[in-house]
């Protein structure tokens, strides 16, 4: 998955419209896109939308309020077509792993196999981020993904040009779900729509950062974040060639070879080939 666009819960033509937009996957919002007043009715909503989806569509998340709303979210849409929820303002392992059994509950009620929905946890806070080695390793647990406009409010601090202010912030992600063995961290959106080139410079900081995909507000940024994320003809072919290189190697019985550049391939060097030819299939 490469871009998660982001859909108000309330708003069934937008929801429509989104599947049309090129996104990998879409997360319907349930929380701060949706007034308090108005989450009852967005709730059923998204439930009967979920249920009349097409086979032929991009994955669907649902971003989920925390505790008990969340808990109501959580058993109003979880069904067939939901590939998993995010869960706002995760704050620590015990809490994701209490609504793991809200999850297994509604499972069970829609005939789900109990496990089969994911959860990406939302670390909104200084004490999610400081806990996301254990967040990470929590049951369900796919991928990770930062609320950095809630986190910059409570530490206080104001991105400069190149974002270098939460760079500890986003590389502590990265190292907490590597060692977890999930899924690379979900890059968080950029809010400013309209600077379509500064998206596509920080989507490409991202990336070199170990992020895979990221999360939009609006449909003209999925484009951009879609390219960033698809690794080049060349790119393709380059990687390619040293896995097949390198297990002829193998076979041969060598552990290591030298590239055409006169550098040493190692297996260390051929696990990042063989990220970036998954990637393109």
């Amino acid at each position: 998955m490469r871009s998660y666009l982001y859909v108000p819960g309330d708003a069934p033509q937008k929801l429509d419209k989104a599947l049309t937009r090129g996104a990998d996957a879409l997360i319907v919002d349930l929380e701060d896109a949706v007034p308090a007043a108005g989450k009852s009715r967005a709730r059923a909503l998204v439930a009967e939308w979920l249920d009349a989806l097409p086979a032929d569509r991009p994955a669907i998340w649902v971003r989920v309020n925390p505790g008990p709303t969340g808990e109501d979210d959580v058993r109003a849409v979880t069904g067939p077509n939901l590939a998993g929820v995010c869960l706002a303002k995760a704050g620590s392992a015990a809490e994701v792993a209490a609504f793991g059994a809200t999850i297994a509950a509604a499972e069970e009620a829609c005939g789900r196999p109990v496990g089969s929905v994911a959860v990406v946890p939302l670390l909104e806070s200084a004490a999610a981020v400081l806990g996301a080695p254990d967040i990470a390793r929590a049951p369900r647990v796919a991928r990770l993904q930062i609320g950095e406009a809630d986190l910059r409010a409570e530490l206080g601090v104001t991105l400069g040009p190149d974002e270098r202010e939460l760079l500890f912030v986003r590389s502590q992600i990265v190292l907490a779900s590597a060692a977890a063995g999930i899924a690379p961290p979900v890059a968080s959106v950029s809010t400013d729509y309209r600077d379509l080139a500064a998206l596509r410079a920080s989507t490409v900081a991202f990336r070199r950062l170990g992020f895979l995909g990221r999360a939009c507000i609006h449909p003209a940024q999925v484009a951009v974040v879609n390219e960033v994320f698809t690794p080049t003809p060349e790119e393709v072919a380059e990687a390619a060639d040293l896995v097949r290189r390198f297990d002829a190697a193998l076979d041969s019985g060598a552990g290591v070879l030298v590239d055409v550049d006169g550098r040493m391939v190692d297996a260390a060097v051929v696990r990042a080939a063989r990220r970036i030819v998954d990637l393109a299939t």
